[in-house]
């Protein structure tokens, strides 16, 4: 039976007392060397559970950084299967590291589902998150994932409902909800929603799945506040600056 890495690195978090860290990287940006060089980096640095990002020509979900990092990874001809391949050398130096595919649908409809499916589950791939496949038309994908063990991250939108939420995470494993805590795109933000906190109370109410929480946190102290509410937390923009940077990922 595949391990369960990822309820497994909630589950070790919560046990030490703390939420789980999740890692957005756009693989390709400036280089998948470097990309990998920062995953190595962020796992060293704590970093229970990677997702590795594969860029697409219109992330609609995404801020200026992620957006501008995706056009720099497709300028060097950066595509879903050399992203598969440097997963499966980052899953070799990281057997116990979670490992999430984040990607738009239409590239893995393009690869086939089967075909994508195997290519994932050779990688090491633990979990796909696709941003637009929304919950009625994600079947056909989760019939090819899970016999291979393979999750898939449900996005949990600020308006969406509770019952919405539970249905979201029915007939899945190895899998957490991605609660995203703003209105609109990626990117850091200064400030979270004052509402965020009773929000997320909310969905862990109801939620059978660890919740983690995504979309502007850039610091230790407001991953903290919402690690007070929610399961984990999701860090993207602010590492995929530093890394575009050529500087060392790394929380403020």
């Amino acid at each position: 039976m595949k391990e369960k890495r990822i309820t497994g690195a909630f589950a070790r978090a919560k046990a030490e007392g703390r939420g789980a860290f999740v890692a957005y990287l756009t693989m390709g940006c400036p280089s998948l060397e470097a990309s990998e060089k920062a995953a190595d980096e962020i796992v060293a640095g704590g970093a229970d559970v990677l997702e590795l990002g594969v860029p697409f020509s219109d992330p609609f979900a995404d801020g200026g950084v992620i957006r501008s990092a995706a056009y720099e990874a497709l300028r060097q001809g950066v595509t879903l299967d050399s992203v598969l391949e440097s997963a499966r050398r980052i899953r070799d130096r990281h057997p116990e590291t979670g490992i999430v595919l984040f990607t738009y649908y239409n590239p893995v409809l393009s690869k086939g589902l089967e075909k994508f499916a195997a290519a994932a589950d050779e990688a090491g791939i633990d979990a796909v998150l696709c941003v637009d496949l929304p919950l009625e038309e994600r079947g056909e994908l989760v019939r090819h994932l899970s016999p291979r063990g393979i999750g898939c991250i449900p996005l949990i939108a600020p308006n969406t409902p509770l019952p919405r939420v539970t249905a979201s995470e029915e007939g899945l494993d190895n899998s957490f909800l991605y609660a995203i805590t703003v209105k609109g795109i990626t990117g850091a933000r200064a400030e979270l929603p004052a509402d965020l906190a009773e929000r997320l109370d909310a969905i862990r109410s109801v939620a059978r799945l660890p919740v983690a929480a995504g979309f502007g946190i850039s610091t230790r102290a407001q991953a903290a506040e919402v690690c007070r509410h929610a399961d984990g937390f999701v860090v993207g923009s602010a590492l995929v600056r530093l890394v575009s940077e050529g500087k060392r990922p790394c929380l403020g």
